[in-house]
């Protein structure tokens, strides 16, 4: 008996090598077959919603024609993931409508989204939603690996109804090779067994199901597993996403298992460019000290893409940006990259720096975003090597808000060699105090941190983010009459169409309202009625022809009950009169009336319109606010005009 059973230990064993050699020759095949598989990018259509898709990060292509307003957005530059991937993205203006590649990166939930009209998208508001994504372009990051094949919530997700890259989610079988290893302590297990000297049972076919040895799993897989069934309980299964497509359904969140990512401190959203002195006459030591306050901005500042958003130039003889207000989402990045930055040499070119800004720095390819103010810093060792005041003017006249820093400024033995004098302000948005610093010693530039922070947040005393475009009540008051006639009526509102173009459109933009007049008069619409311009476009062409009598004192002072009279406090209120014949009525009392309340009157007359009509009714001086056209062909001549007028009267405004 003992002989047999060391002959079937034996056996065993010489079985178990067998099996151990051929399942390593096994391995080594496969290894050699695997190859690693190439990146495709899945697509997507327009109305998938970020909250379908499980990846926290992930790149996807998108369709052409995802503007369409039935592909619902809420937030703005950070999106509840209830929104149209696609759609966010255009919102956002990482795509246009005719679609592409994009990188999605899912962030924790906010207690509120603020809807906006952007890009031609209107996004929605939303009070609360359980996560959040931001859109950003489809430039992986380095070694980060993005799914080919996207891992979906549900099976029977609008993805892979449409026959998308995707994949339900499931756990993963085990390996064959896995399964072998199991095998393999079975045998061992009966290896031992049969040591023992008793008589020997035969294994079981069905020995590996019941065995209690664990199944291995992916490391990591039943962590997962867990987070993906504790992300969100519903207070009811009506409630849950895609129960109603055209509701947003309301549910409460119990936990939230995504890792926080920052941001950003909402209310400092502001678009933030410093530009940094490089020259060689500032030095490696003080260059040191001004990397550390920007450090320190950066830390105060809490960055992030629902808040601040920080960019750096360098300028010494030539501007040259360090990064964009896209390149780093954090302040812990921001601050390591800071101190990567070295110096540049050179003079010192402010002005240069401040025109290579204004024209490339605030762009969307770099991140910016038309709903915050766009805000420059710079610091200057000393005094510049050329002249800012021309380049400051066009970039206040651009909406940027500059404010300067100063350190160690000239001797009096050393002021004959600044090329402008008193040069910061001729440079800052307003000559107040609120935009300048002036530190005596680099030693103590530390002490500029806590204010400069302060007064960049203070979004309300950012007085350079209004323009001639994007801060007036217009309101167009338009002639009616029978002499006009359909067709001329037409060219009148193409005129209309024409100038509000010009114009940025939104509720906290410029606002436009329109009246029609003949002898009576008509408020075709209001200053709150619409709050994008393809709706104020589409209105001006929905407006109809009266005809009748001309009515022009009256047309005004109904304008200024029905129109200016609800325009807000912070607005510049211009009317825009375009007439085309002599007054059945008197105009100098409703003119005054206008000029009083602060109405700045511009006057266009058309073929048989009185000239000294058209000088009382427009603000004073006449010359810049009142205009003659012989034909209603050629008003379209006038446009160009009009808006320099306009800009040139708002950009004349005082700075103090």
């Amino acid at each position: 008996m003992r002989t047999v059973v060391l002959t079937m230990k034996a056996s065993v064993i010489e079985m178990f090598l067998v099996l151990l050699v051929t399942g390593v020759h096994s391995n080594k095949e496969t290894s050699k077959k695997m190859k690693r598989p190439k990146f495709t990018v899945p697509q997507i259509n327009c109305d998938v919603k970020a909250g379908k898709i499980i990846n926290p990060e992930f790149i996807v292509k998108c369709p052409a024609g995802c503007q369409d307003p039935k592909f619902h957005v809420y937030g703005t530059d950070v999106y509840a993931s209830y929104s149209s991937v696609c759609g966010a993205a255009i919102h956002s203006g990482v795509l246009d409508n005719s679609g592409g590649k994009i990188l999605v990166r899912k962030v924790a939930g906010l207690s509120g989204y603020k809807g906006s009209y952007s890009n031609g998208v209107q996004s929605l508001s939303l009070p609360r939603w359980r996560e959040s994504f931001i859109v950003l372009e489809s430039k992986p990051k380095k070694g980060v690996t993005y799914p080919s094949a996207l891992t979906y919530s549900s099976s029977k997700s609008p993805a892979a109804q449409a026959g998308e890259t995707t994949k339900a989610y499931q756990r993963p079988p085990i390996p064959a090779t896995t399964a072998q290893s199991v095998t393999l302590m079975q045998l061992l297990a009966v290896t031992v067994a049969v040591a023992t000297p008793t008589i020997l049972p035969r294994p079981s076919p069905s020995a590996a199901s019941i065995t209690s040895i664990p199944r291995p799993e992916p490391v990591g897989q039943r962590s997962q597993e867990m987070d993906l069934r504790s992300t969100t309980t519903y207070t009811s299964s009506q409630n849950r996403p895609g129960a109603d497509p055209g509701r947003v359904p309301k549910e409460e969140l119990s936990t939230q298992s995504l890792e926080p990512v920052p941001l950003g401190d909402p209310n400092c959203k502001i678009d933030l460019s410093f530009l940094i002195d490089g020259s060689t006459s500032i030095g490696k030591r003080r260059f040191r000290i001004q990397k550390q306050l920007l450090a320190g901005v950066a830390q105060a500042l809490d960055i992030g893409p629902a808040g601040p958003l920080m960019g750096v130039v360098q300028y010494g003889d030539n501007p040259a940006t360090h990064f964009n207000l896209k390149t780093h989402m954090n302040s812990r990045d921001l601050k390591t990259a800071i101190e990567k930055i070295t110096q540049r040499g050179g003079l010192s070119n402010v002005g240069r720096a401040i025109s290579f800004v204004t024209k490339n720095f605030f762009s969307k390819a770099n991140g910016n975003r038309s709903s915050a103010p766009n805000v420059v810093v710079v610091m200057v060792d000393g005094w510049p090597t050329d002249k800012v005041e021309e380049a400051s003017r066009l970039a206040r006249e651009s909406g940027i808000n500059i404010f300067f820093i100063t350190i160690e400024g000239a001797a009096e033995n050393e002021k004959q060699y600044v090329v402008e004098p008193n040069f910061a302000n001729k440079a800052v948005c307003r000559t107040n105090g609120f935009y300048s610093f002036h530190v005596q010693s680099w030693f103590g530039l530390h002490k500029t941190l806590q204010p400069l922070v302060k007064r960049v947040c203070d979004t309300d005393r950012l007085a350079c983010s209004k323009t001639c475009l994007n801060s007036a009540d217009i309101g167009f008051v338009i002639d009616g009459s029978s002499s006009v006639g359909t067709g001329n009526f037409r060219t009148v509102l193409q005129f209309v169409t024409n100038l509000t173009k010009e114009f940025e459109i939104s509720d906290t933009d410029t606002r436009i309202g329109a009246v029609q007049y003949t002898y009576e008069q008509r408020l075709e619409f209001g200053f709150d009625q619409y709050s994008s311009k393809p709706d104020i476009l589409s209105a001006i062409k929905r407006v109809g022809y009266w005809s009748g009598g001309t009515s022009t004192g009256a047309a005004i002072n109904f304008a200024l009950e029905q129109l200016f009279k609800k325009s807000k406090p912070n607005k510049r209120k211009l009317m825009i009169l375009i007439t085309d014949g002599r007054s059945y009525d008197d105009v100098r009392i409703p003119a005054m009336a206008a000029h009083l309340k602060g109405v700045i009157t511009y006057a266009i007359g058309v073929a048989w319109a009185a000239q000294e009509e058209l000088e009382v009714i427009a603000t004073h001086p006449a010359r810049d606010h009142s205009f003659f056209v012989d034909e209603f062909d050629n008003l379209y001549q006038y446009v160009p005009r009009i808006i320099r007028n306009i800009c040139t009267e708002f950009n004349s405004q005082p700075r103090n």
